[in-house]
Order: structure tokens, then C-alpha cells, then sequence
């Protein structure tokens, strides 16, 4: 499994860094400076839209419960799915698990270590198997699949112009030009 994703990381380094448009040195700079403030508000977000997802499908599930048991009382039949199907749950996993993820990158890429851009490395593959969860998962599918692939292909972008910092292939930005 690790070759696979180390042959995978690869991969998307010719594609999203070698081949890629470069950005600016100072650009990538202050790119590296922000990348652990933004992975922390990012980790944040995405727990808070886990449980907003997991919220509002409680509430959901509660309003339709309560239509059913009205229309059960009127004497008539209604029959009304739940809204936690698979993908659902799967959905709130998912984005719990990238959540987390990118808060455990903070500290490894404020050290500038290769852990932390694995972490966030992780999670933006997570964020594709997020979009694809999305599809079946109802509520817009094909904006969010869309949406969250457009975002991982920036995200890959932004991440692998950066790596060589966290990897030792090129210099990090000097404490000096904080």
C-alpha cells in the first residue's frame, strides 16, 4: 500500500509540480509560510461541516418522522425513507477523517517536515474520494462531485508546487524571510 501511494505521489508530482506552471519563488514562499495556518482553518471547517451534515440530517430525519406519524394518526399511509443512507454516513466520515488530517498537519509543517505535507497530502485524497461519495449521496451530487474535484486539482496544485520543502529537494524559505 505505501508503494502504491508513494507511486501515486509521484505521479501527481510530474503532473501537478514538474509539468505544471511554476509559481513565483516568492509566491511559494509565502505559501509555505500560510499552508499551516489555512491546513488548521481547513481542519476546522471541515469537522464543523461533518457536523452540520450530520446535524441537518438528525433534523431532517425528525421532521419526516413527524409527518409520518401525522399522517399515520390521520389514518393514512406514508411511507418516507431515512436520509442516513450509506453514503451519508460515509460522507460525514470521510469529511471527520480529512477534518482531522489536516489539523495533524499543522505542527509537521510548521517544522516543515514531510509528515505534515503528507497529512494534507492524505486529505486531499480523501477529498476525491469525497467527491465521488458525493455523487450517490444525493443533495446537488453533480455540483458537489464537480466542485470537490475542481478543488482537489487546485489543491494538488498549490501542494505539490510546495513540496520540495518539506522533502529536502529544494531549500525551505528561510527563517529570515517570515
Amino acid at each position: 500500500m505505501a508503494s502504491k501511494l508513494t507511486d501515486l505521489e509521484n505521479q501527481l508530482d510530474k503532473t501537478f509540480g514538474k509539468n505544471a506552471p511554476q509559481l513565483p519563488k516568492n509566491g511559494k514562499d509565502m505559501l509555505i509560510q500560510w499552508t499551516p495556518v489555512v491546513a488548521a482553518v481547513i481542519g476546522v471547517l471541515s469537522l464543523w461541516a461533518a457536523w452540520n451534515l450530520w446535524h441537518w440530517a438528525h433534523l431532517a430525519e425528525r421532521v419526516i418522522g413527524g409527518i409520518c406519524n401525522a399522517y399515520t394518526v390521520a389514518g393514512c399511509g406514508a411511507y418516507v425513507s431515512s436520509r442516513f443512507s450509506l453514503w451519508l454516513w460515509a460522507s460525514i466520515l470521510l469529511l471527520g477523517v480529512e477534518g482531522v488530517l489536516y489539523l495533524l498537519a499543522y505542527p509537521g509543517l510548521q517544522a516543515r517536515k514531510k509528515q505534515g505535507w503528507n497529512y494534507l497530502f492524505y486529505g486531499a485524497l480523501l477529498n476525491v474520494v469525497y467527491a465521488i461519495v458525493s455523487l450517490f449521496a444525493g443533495y446537488n451530487a453533480t455540483s458537489s462531485f464537480v466542485g470537490a474535484l475542481v478543488g482537489s486539482a487546485v489543491g494538488f496544485y498549490f501542494l505539490f508546487q510546495i513540496r520540495g520543502a518539506y522533502t529536502g529537494n529544494k531549500a525551505p524559505v528561510s527563517k529570515d524571510s517570515k
